[in-house]
Parts: C-alpha cells; structure tokens; sequence
C-alpha cells in the first residue's frame, strides 16, 4: 500500500469524503487522490517520493509556481511578527492600494478570506444598495458555496460530482437566483425584459474556468454591461480565478469591459487565504461600518497573507510574466493538438490568454452544455496516464490547466511527450 492509499484511508475517518474539498477526492477520474509533501517551482512531490510536472498550481493561485523565494520570505517575515491582530495593519493598506491601482473597476475594497466569501459579500452589497433580490448567474460558472451562487448550474464542483444543486439550499434562495447559458445574450435579455426591475445583479466569470475555459463570445460581456445599465442592475465580475492571471488589470483590463463589482481571490493572496471584494466607491461606502450593510471576519487581512500577496502582486508588476505565459500556452496548445490529432482523437482545447483546458470532444464548448457532452470517462483515463508519466492535471475534465512562470521549456518537453503517448 502507497503512503497516499493509508493517508487516504485515514482520512476517510475523520473527514468526509477524505477531502476538505470535493474535487480533491479523484471521483470524476477515479483512483486514490495523491497526497502531496513539497512543491518546488512547476512541480510537485508527493508522499511516496513520486515528482510531478503541476498543472493545477493550487488552481491557478500561483503565478509564480511553488514555494517562489520572494514570497515564502515575505510570509515568513511577516510570520515572525505575529500571525494575527484582529485589528488593522499597515500591510492591509498597502495591498488594497495595489489592487485600487490595478484593477479598473475597483475604486475601493474590502479584504476577506476565500473567494466564496468574496463573492457572497458582493451578492449582498448588491442587493442592498439596489433594494432588489434576484441574481442572475450563468450555467457552468461557479462563485462559490454561498447558498445564492450555488443554487443552479454552479460549475465544476457540482458537475464533477454529477449534482444539479445542492441539499441545503433553500428554496427561497433558489426563487432568487435565475440561470441563464453563458454566451447566450439573447437568454439573458429575455429575463431583463420579464423581471429587469427586479434584477439586482449580474454575477459572471468573464472566463469561465470551471466548466472547463470558455472564452466569453465576442460582445457578450459589453451586452451584459448594457443590459445592466438600462436596468439599473449592478454587473459583478467574479475575477477569483482571472484576476492577475489573464492580465495585471484581470479581465475587465484585458476585455475592456468594466464592472460594477469585482471578487478576487487566489493570486492576491499569494497562495495564501486571502481574497477581496471592491467596486465603486459609492457601492463600497454602503458597507459598514461607514453604511448599513454589514460584512466582518476576524482573520479578514490577516497580516501573513497580505504580506504574501503584496509580494506575489510586486512580482507581476515588475515582471510582467503574461507575454511569456502565453507564449508557453502557445506551445503547449499546438503540441497537443498536434498529438491528438496524430493519435486520432477527437479534442477541442479552448482558450483565453494562457488559460486553457483540453476536452474531448469534436464540437466547439461555448457553454456548459457543451462542457457536459465532452468524453469525461477519456479525460479520466488520459488524466491517469499524464499521472503515471509524471504530469498532474486537474482531476476532473471541467477544470482548466494552469501555468505558472516556472513552466519552462523542459516541463513543456514532459508534457508534450506524455500526452503524445497516450492512446485510448
């Protein structure tokens, strides 16, 4: 038995599932979940002493690969100081002023811990500065676990696990969220013409990444700006996962579509729980203590993560790492779909910026519906061979790859030659 089978085992014990999150537990590929000791750069290392080419890299939350010096000292300093206050620091300060300086639609913010709560705390930022109650949201795009953003169509988590919605949730919380298809614009005037004057916001993955990468189609985010505009609704850009990956300035940066609210997370925090929410400086001024509105969490700008992402955000401003990320998804996509169609396989691998994601399937995936009529069962058993050849992949066909600066021409080389072996 593998170091990863016992430690499994175990945990299957004393935690459901064996996972603190579901897509962890390997259910959409099979097999036992490998357990990781180290990172170091582009690759992982689990317990047994089995080395990896990482393609997840914490799900797109390190920009700069695993244990990057710059960062793990800055956290370490920062450590060394006191791991929390619950009471301001001069680090909170400095990283809400980077991400006001960045991010085009964020005027001013507010720090918190996960993204789920980025989202949820925008949610309800929304409904009360617009005294409206519905959300619309998109099938496939995920926002979190709030009971809101996971009441229909919530993306990969849900999909990987083969559940519409989930137990829990409400049925007042469901009446309040209404789903549309992504990319379809025409789906979401429909509901604004019905039921716009109750609609209090649009929450949208710019990218969606957890249905796979679906690019957004050309003018539906500036429809969905429009529509939102004649409404009165607010227009919520979830940047969990494009913020500082797709571009410095995140999405509405890289599409020039600006939003009235954004969530971010991940890169922010520099591998550390740490995420945020901000938008216009008359929305963010509702939030209490300075409105009514009320969102707290004592651990919100706890100085270790803050002190990682001021260092993660310095590194991509310096470096400008984008140009170079693409080009490696450059390689990387055409190699593949090189091998692919050597091997005779059906794959359309979708894209924006160096984000990406493989599926197996011979039509375009421009919505979930698309994502959903890929060969899951293939992506499992392609996943299982990549594993077994030294390369880790999302484990499931409804996440995208992720790359960091550390990918190089030697993890392309490994990739590209695992992949090229595989025949179904």
């Amino acid at each position: 038995m593998s170091r990863s089978e016992a430690l499994f085992g175990r945990a299957k014990v004393v935690i459901p599932g064996g996972v603190d999150s579901p897509v962890r537990a390997f259910g959409s590929v099979g097999g036992t979940p490998v357990f990781i000791e180290r990172g170091e750069g582009a690759y992982l290392i689990d317990v047994d002493g089995n080395r990896y080419v990482d393609l997840v890299q914490s799900w797109g939350a390190l920009l700069f690969g695993h244990a990057r010096a710059e960062i793990v000292e800055a956290a370490s300093a920062a450590a060394a100081r006191g791991t929390s206050f619950g009471a301001p620091t001069p680090g909170e300060v400095e990283l809400a002023e980077r991400l006001v300086e960045a991010v085009p639609g964020i005027d001013r913010v507010r720090l918190v811990n996960s993204g789920t709560e980025a989202a949820m705390s925008a949610i309800r930022l929304a409904r009360g500065a617009t005294r409206r109650d519905l959300v619309v949201k998109f099938e496939g795009c995920y926002h979190g676990h709030s009971d809101s953003l996971l009441a229909k169509g919530a993306g990969s988590g849900l999909a990987t696990l083969g559940i519409p919605s989930s137990p829990g949730v409400t049925e007042g919380a469901a009446r309040d969220t209404l789903t549309a298809p992504f990319n379809d614009l025409d789906a979401v005037g429909k509901i604004f013409a019905e039921r716009g004057d109750e609609v209090a916001v649009v929450a949208v993955e710019p990218v969606a990444a957890n249905m796979g990468v679906v690019a957004p189609a050309t003018g539906f985010l500036e429809g969905l700006r429009e529509l939102c505009d004649r409404s009165g609704a607010l227009l919520l850009f979830d940047e969990v996962i494009t913020g500082f990956r797709i571009a410095y300035g995140g999405a509405q940066a890289y599409f020039d579509v600006t939003p009235d609210l954004t969530a971010l997370g991940k890169i922010m925090g520099g591998g550390f729980p740490c995420a945020a929410f901000g938008g216009r400086a008359d929305l963010m001024s509702k939030l209490a203590p300075e409105g009514p509105i009320y969102q707290a969490g004592t651990l919100s700008g706890n100085p270790v993560a803050v002190a990682a992402g001021i260092a993660a955000l310095d590194l991509a401003r310096i470096e400008d790492p984008y140009p170079g990320l693409e080009a490696t998804a450059d390689v990387l996509i055409g190699g593949l779909e090189s091998g692919f169609e050597a091997a005779g396989l059906p794959v359309t691998i979708d894209r924006a910026g160096s984000l990406f994601s493989v599926f197996f399937a011979d039509h375009p995936v421009i919505d979930f519906d698309g994502a959903r009529a890929a060969d899951h069962e293939r992506y499992g058993r392609f996943f299982h061979h990549m594993l077994a050849n030294g390369v880790a992949l999302p484990p499931s066909g409804y996440e995208l790859w992720t790359l960091s600066t550390t990918h190089g021409p030697e993890e392309t080389e490994k990739i590209l030659g695992a992949a090229a072996s595989f025949r179904d």
